[in-house]
């Protein structure tokens, strides 16, 4: 029977660590399996990501292309069809999606798409929605409120 007392580690699992620099009779003294010079021997030494001893590295091979718009602005998306199961009448705001678990990050501005279908009227307000999102959302009855950015 398998017991917490009668529980012991696969064979070869734990082993001794090796001792360097304890001796030339031990196998492991004088250089303390470093080799003789170079960069990896000193203490201390590293080398930063991506060098290839001096070659030419591959970031530095490869031609450069794409553009970032660092003016990107990101927004948390949601669809109409996760916004389906509210019930009729219900106001909505990024607060309330937060707090249902519908957008995780709450320092991104919320856009509305228009996937899924919308049977009930719903008061949404949002930082963005799209033409079709907010033609559903009129359709079906509900009032779209744009917040101010």
């Amino acid at each position: 029977m398998l017991s917490i007392n009668t529980l012991k580690p696969a064979p070869g699992a734990n082993r001794k660590s090796k001792r360097v620099g304890r001796g030339m009779g031990s196998g492991h003294g004088k250089t303390s399996t470093r080799g003789h010079g170079g960069l990896h021997s000193r203490s201390g030494s590293s080398m930063r990501p991506g060098f290839e001893g001096g070659q030419m590295p591959l970031y530095r091979r490869l031609p450069k292309r794409g553009f970032t718009n660092i003016f990107r602005k990101e927004y948390a998306c949601v669809n109409l069809e996760k916004l389906a199961g509210f019930e009729e009448g219900s106001k909505i705001d990024p607060i309330v999606l937060r707090q249902h678990g519908i957008i995780r990050n709450f320092h991104l501005d919320v856009k509305i798409l228009g996937t899924g279908e919308l049977k009930h009227a719903l008061h949404i307000r949002a930082h963005k929605f799209s033409k079709g999102a907010a033609e559903k959302i009129q359709n079906a009855g509900g009032t779209i409120e744009v917040i101010a950015q």
